[in-house]
């Protein structure tokens, strides 16, 4: 079935087991103190934070399980998450809200490969695997300038407090790399192409800020994925509250005075609403909250007979051609049924009518093998991925829009599961506040 897109989704990997499906709730069930419109991560943290308050905490979730971006379907036997992701267990939210083991994390390899015109070069991180510190220093990855600029980097980002990175003066990560000495031929072979699969960019725009702490959590955490795929996070934290506390397939149509309308026609009384639904709802039902630019970007799944790289490794194209690709089952075997192998590759944008194929021409030139004989399983076009970070960035925004009524979400923090986490705990902490007052 070479060339030809087979998708039979067997629909969410699992759901979580503290929700119930739509319909019409009890009267019981109607009044709450707080009721939040989302069921991501941002609203799932939200929920936990304001249950272990000791308040009386629903969420409605518009869609048939709990995530938001942040799912996981199978299709055929193979996981396939929405949008190639990733998870970084360096990020202070995640260390905070989840017991890591119990996700059954896989780890990729500590460093990135690159294709170039030239050939493939191998950006490993000599602290973690010292057996590439003899590549590193043989120039062929780069000039003593280039290294000594990166050693640097990666030193103050590593070690300097937080605090110290926020409160940098902000400019775009471009700036940031030629005030820091790197050459523009190592930005255009390192930077460039890694910084784009990040940020979902290709231009260097984001802010310099927001580059230096994604950049110490990448080199103080691991990034790997959970073997359930990444919908494992939100059904975790999902886990923690009440059963019943997550009412699915129940989307909102409006905020009254009183609390929230469901597209049902019943409205469910709170004392206070917390938005934490994607971009797309937010106008609807909180008209007055600014929402940034958002990245779009389309993951392509294709199933191999083999491994055309044999490591839980990213692969970046100095040509852009794509953001990222890896070889999934590489990283979590458990990803692709036995015999098969899973491959991911993300590109900015929609997908068009010869769009696969011409991808398909990148991927052979950079795996250095044929892709004849590969299918495509399927195709997930996210168009909110990340909202984009221009500086100047705030780290973090409040999340009151007016009396009674929050927003949250990585657009109110940073794109990330850290600010999303970060921004539902927030809201929190000013719901309860407000309501103590």
């Amino acid at each position: 079935m070479s060339g030809r897109r087979a998708e039979h989704s067997e629909g969410a990997a699992r759901a979580a087991p503290t929700c119930e499906r739509g319909g019409l709730m009890s009267s019981a069930l109607d009044a709450t103190d707080v009721l939040v419109v989302g069921a991501g991560v941002a609203g799932l943290a939200c929920a936990r934070d304001l249950r272990a308050a000791g308040v009386s905490v629903r969420v409605v979730e518009a869609g048939d399980a709990v995530g938001g971006r942040m799912r996981s379907d199978r299709i055929g036997g193979f996981v396939v998450d929405r949008g190639f992701q990733v998870f970084n267990t360096a990020y202070p939210q995640v260390r905070r809200r989840f017991a890591l083991k119990e996700l059954r994390l896989r780890p990729f390899t500590p460093g990135f490969l690159v294709h170039t015109p030239t050939g493939r070069l191998n950006f490993s991180d000599p602290t973690r695997r010292p057996r590439t510190l003899p590549e590193l220093l043989s120039g062929r990855l780069a000039g003593p300038r280039d290294l000594a600029a990166l050693g640097l980097l990666s030193a103050r980002d590593m070690l300097l407090p937080p605090g110290r990175l926020k409160r940098r003066p902000d400019t775009t990560a471009r700036t940031a790399f030629a005030d820091a000495g790197f050459s523009d031929a190592f930005v255009e072979t390192f930077f460039r192409p890694f910084v784009s699969g990040v940020f979902l960019e290709d231009e260097l725009e984001t802010s310099a800020r927001v580059f230096h702490l994604v950049w110490r959590s990448m080199l103080r955490g691991t990034i790997c994925l959970p073997t359930d795929g990444i919908g494992a996070v939100p059904r975790a934290l999902a886990a923690g509250l009440p059963e019943g506390a997550v009412r699915l397939e129940t989307p909102a149509a409006g905020l009254t005075d009183d609390g929230v309308l469901t597209a049902g026609g019943q409205e469910i009384p709170a004392r206070a609403v917390v938005v934490a639904t994607g971009p797309g709802a937010v106008p609807a039902l909180l008209p007055a909250v600014d929402l940034p630019d958002y990245r779009i970007v389309t993951t392509y799944y294709h199933v191999a007979p083999r491994s055309p790289l044999g490591e839980p490794t990213l692969l970046v194209d100095t040509r852009r051609r794509f953001l990222n690709t890896c070889v999934l089952s590489d990283v979590v075997p458990s990803y692709a049924p036995p015999g098969h192998t899973l491959v991911a590759t993300s590109v900015l944008g929609r997908d068009g009518q010869g769009r696969e194929r011409e991808l398909r021409a990148a991927l052979d030139e950079a795996y250095g093998t044929g892709t004849d004989d590969w299918d495509l399983l399927t195709v997930r076009t996210i168009e909110d991925a990340l909202p984009a970070m221009p500086p100047p960035q705030p780290l973090t925004r409040t999340t009151r829009v007016s009396p009674g009524r929050y927003v949250c979400g990585d657009h109110r923090a940073t794109a990330s599961v850290q600010g999303a986490l970060a921004s539902g705990a927030r809201a929190a902490r000013e719901v309860l506040r407000d309501l103590h007052r």
